[in-house]
């Protein structure tokens, strides 16, 4: 068990404090460490869990480290995996927050920054495609991926309520 909760708490950090862009860019490296290193989940359950994370409130790296450590080791894997995301990062932002500040206009933090931008795209981009590949086996999934981007684009519908929407369908759908 202590094994386990040692294995939470290093692949959450690991993927918190590589995810430079927050939010959606940690999601490829939470993959990694969950589905491929550590095999918690498979492919298809890591695109479920983070379509139920994405349907709720909050950052999405605390739901995910939450979800997989409840899965793999009750509460006490929740609270080491949240740790895992939350401590290291935030003790990255106190002991740097001074220095960002100090050169925020400097051309070389800029220019680091900029650099690393399309890295991040790419990032998401290739986590967008992985889980994509599974998630449209019929011609139904590829009538709400239509419906969403419709949704969204044209019709300026809240994201939230494009997923309560597609969760009702669902249930009635493919139940």
């Amino acid at each position: 068990m202590l094994s386990q909760l040692w294995d939470l708490l290093i692949a959450f950090a690991r993927a918190s404090n590589l995810g430079f862009g927050g939010g959606p860019a940690v999601i490829p490296l939470i993959k990694i460490e969950v589905v491929e290193r550590y095999h918690w989940m498979t492919n298809s359950e890591f695109t479920d869990a983070l379509a139920v994370g994405n349907a709720l409130p909050g950052p999405i790296a605390t739901k995910l480290a939450g979800y997989v450590g409840y899965q793999e080791a009750g509460w006490l894997g929740a609270l080491v995996a949240n740790i895992g995301v939350i401590l290291p990062t935030s003790l990255a932002v106190i002991l740097l927050a001074r220095f960002l500040m100090k050169y925020s206009n400097s051309p070389v933090l800029k220019g680091m920054l900029k650099g690393v931008r399309p890295v991040v795209v790419v990032l998401i981009a290739q986590t967008a495609l992985d889980m994509g590949i599974g998630s449209f086996p019929n011609m139904t999934t590829w009538g709400i991926a239509l419906a969403t981007v419709v949704s969204l684009f044209w019709l300026k519908l809240h994201p939230a309520l494009i997923i309560v929407i597609s969760m009702i369908f669902g249930l009635v759908v493919f139940r």
